[in-house]
């Protein structure tokens, strides 16, 4: 499994007309399922008046979670060209919709099929695309007498203090670069008094 992934950074659209017929793209990053319905409902509610809103998406940096809807458009021709260009960049947390209004003129499965293709790719090639690192949670407790040498660790390239209780004994949670975790875990359990909890996967 790799330790980076290549996602969008927001929001993105565009508008691709053929025949007539008017197709509305729409990329969002997303990260769960829950997510991808919620904004797929939200698109339905917008464009009710639509003929269809058709969509994919793909999930998790070993991409290995997707789905593409074709929403009533003739079977492969809307939600599968649509995830194919999600795949083409390689990209993953991201869902692209496609609204279609029909135009009067029937586009056939080829036309269709290029159509959502080309809106999909419209939509993707506005968005910003970034290249991430898979991270992890280390979440650990020490006493406060080791406040200063945790601090600096937290001040280390690839890592982002995610929370801290500062009491007589402390607690805090790191996110931390997957490739650079065990590294970081090391490091820490050499300090005196720190005792690791169990790992959290981002």
């Amino acid at each position: 499994m790799s330790d980076t992934y290549k996602t969008i950074t927001s929001p993105a659209e565009a508008v691709f007309t053929e025949k007539r017929s008017k197709f509305l793209a729409f990329a969002y990053p997303v990260e769960t399922v829950d997510e991808v319905k919620a904004k797929v409902a939200e698109l339905s509610k917008k464009y009710f008046d639509a003929r269809h809103v058709c969509w994919a998406y793909m999930l998790g940096a070993d991409r290995t979670d997707f789905r593409a809807n074709d929403n009533g458009e003739p079977s492969g021709t809307a939600g599968k060209p649509i995830l194919g260009q999600i795949n083409s960049l390689e990209l993953t947390n991201v869902l692209v919709a496609v609204v279609r209004y029909f135009g009067g003129i029937k586009l056939g499965t080829s036309g269709l099929i290029v159509a959502y293709r080309q809106a999909a790719r419209d939509a993707l090639d506005s968005a910003t695309i970034v290249e991430l690192h898979e991270t992890e949670l280390i979440t650990f407790s020490y006493p406060y007498m080791a406040m200063n040498e945790v601090m600096k660790l937290t001040r280390g390239e690839g890592v982002e203090m995610v929370s801290s209780i500062f009491d007589n004994t402390c607690t805090m949670t790191l996110r931390v670069e997957r490739d650079r975790a065990d590294s970081y875990r090391r490091r820490l359990a050499d300090i005196d008094g720190v005792t690791l909890k169990q790992d959290q996967t981002d």
